[in-house]
Order: C-alpha cells, then sequence, then structure tokens
C-alpha cells in the first residue's frame, strides 16, 4: 500500500507516544490508532501526552470520550507515566454478523 508523503507508519503495540504530532493532528491519529489496536487485539493502550499544562491531556480525554471503542480510561499510574499518560480500556472488536 502507497504511503501519503509525510505520513509516519506508527507499530500497533498499545504506546502511542503523542509528543512528535501537532495537536491539530491529534485526534484523527488518535481514532486511527485506537481502531488498528481494537482490530489487531490489543486491549489496552497508553497514550502518552505529557504533563505540560495539560491542554494535551484534555484534547486526548475529551476525544476518548466519544470513541464507541473506549470502555475506559484513568491517567497512568506512577510508574505508567503518572498524569503525562493516560491508559486506556478497549472493548474487544465485534464482528459484523456474529
Amino acid at each position: 500500500m502507497m504511503q501519503k508523503e509525510g505520513a509516519v507508519t506508527l507499530p500497533i503495540d498499545g504506546v502511542l507516544d503523542l509528543h512528535a504530532f501537532r495537536p491539530g493532528e491529534v485526534k484523527s491519529l488518535l481514532g486511527a490508532y485506537i481502531e488498528e489496536c481494537q482490530r489487531n487485539g490489543v486491549g489496552e493502550v497508553r497514550i502518552i501526552h505529557g504533563k505540560g499544562n495539560g491542554t494535551l491531556r484534555r484534547l486526548v480525554h475529551a476525544a476518548l470520550k466519544r470513541m464507541p471503542a473506549v470502555s475506559a480510561f484513568r491517567l497512568a499510574g506512577e510508574d505508567g507515566g503518572g498524569w503525562g499518560a493516560t491508559l486506556v480500556d478497549l472493548l474487544p472488536l465485534v464482528e459484523e454478523g456474529r
């Protein structure tokens, strides 16, 4: 499959570090990544948004609230990045016709 110029290939391993992306890219990136994780059987995703002033965290949390694939999310514990990362529980993918 051909990639768009400037497109970034991300591993679907359940960890998404947003430091390399602009805030305007986050919403669509997050949705696409969550969908791919769900398709690949990844049940928990760790989103690294950084601590900063909290703007990116709020943007991520607002987007997660609207995603049907997300069953729950919470800030990571101190050993997982504290309030600089969010852990997301995904619902299993339901295949059509089942």
